[in-house]
């Protein structure tokens, strides 16, 4: 199986001064998932936990409704004219779950953490999120534990500064998995898989993103049911109006000395409700 992380050697210049040096760095590899031999989907993704991968990335593009629906994965390296080309994620989906599928088949091939996968329509884009539960109520200083959490487990980032991570901590048990990628839809997707195969759900705890938070992001999460999801970085303004209507408290900005919390905030008790959004002034005539 192909590496995450190779050295490359290049030149350095620092402090005025140059020499040779050596950098560590993740591997970018196209991954193909088929479905019963199906094509589907490729993606750009790190080569590991490739298992997971292929069931979360089934499970949030609603390819599968159950990691049930799976009967086996297969990984299957692919070359050509000698080449190393990419891994083949064959799934194979039981009988019934199968012809479903066939039936509403798509081929398509995404850049690098693409997150609109199989998506034919606008229509189909902004498809309404599934309703999250009302899960967990937590403090400010248990958002903060889990954010502070998730940097010491990313093992590929501390070794190339070039990864996206996502989490899973909760209350009991602090961080229960991290999965990395060099694409962070990738990375959650990995973190869904694993969730449903240790029988983990994310309804009891909180999804921690080092990345900022758009559409799929949310529409992701609100597919494994998570209720509540804390970010480093800024959300978009689409991705707040779909946390909004999923009922996920949506957290981001998460750094040392604090973070914003956007929607519904009643799971965070001890931050104040949001002002009221201020009106727009009327355009000069």
């Amino acid at each position: 199986m192909v590496k995450p992380v190779i050295r490359v050697p290049c030149a350095i210049w620092r402090d005025g001064e140059g020499r040779p040096g050596e950098r560590a760095i993740p591997e970018e590899t196209a991954i193909a998932f088929t479905f019963n031999t199906a094509s589907y989907a490729v993606m750009m993704a790190t080569p590991q936990d490739l298992e997971d991968f292929a069931v979360g990335f089934s499970l949030t593009e609603g390819v599968i409704a159950s990691a049930d629906a799976i009967d086996s994965v297969e990984f299957v390296e692919e070359d050509a004219d000698g080449r190393a080309v990419g891994i083949e994620l064959r799934i194979w989906l039981k009988a019934r779950d199968a012809a479903e599928f066939l039936g509403r088949r798509r081929k398509m091939a995404g850049p690098t953490g693409c997150g609109l996968c199989g998506i034919e329509s606008l229509v189909e884009a902004m498809r309404p999120p599934p309703e999250v539960g009302e899960g967990q109520v937590f403090t400010p200083e248990e958002l903060m534990t889990a954010v502070n959490s998730l940097f010491p487990q990313q093992v590929l980032n501390q070794e190339t500064r070039a990864v996206h991570a996502a989490g899973f901590w909760t209350r009991g048990r602090g961080l229960v998995a991290v999965r990395e990628d060099v694409g962070r839809h990738n990375a959650l997707d990995k973190l869904a898989g694993a969730l449903v195969r240790e029988n983990a759900t994310a309804r009891e705890g909180i999804v921690v993103l080092t990345s900022r938070v758009s559409i799929e992001m949310v529409q992701k999460s609100a597919c494994i049911g998570a209720p509540i999801v804390v970010a480093v970085s800024a959300p978009t303004a689409l991705a707040v109006r779909m946390a909004e209507a999923a009922g996920m408290t949506l957290v981001a900005i998460a750094r040392k000395d604090g973070f914003e919390v956007f929607t519904h905030p009643h799971r965070v008790p001890l931050v104040p409700e949001a002002a009221p959004p201020l009106q727009q002034s009327p355009r000069a005539g």
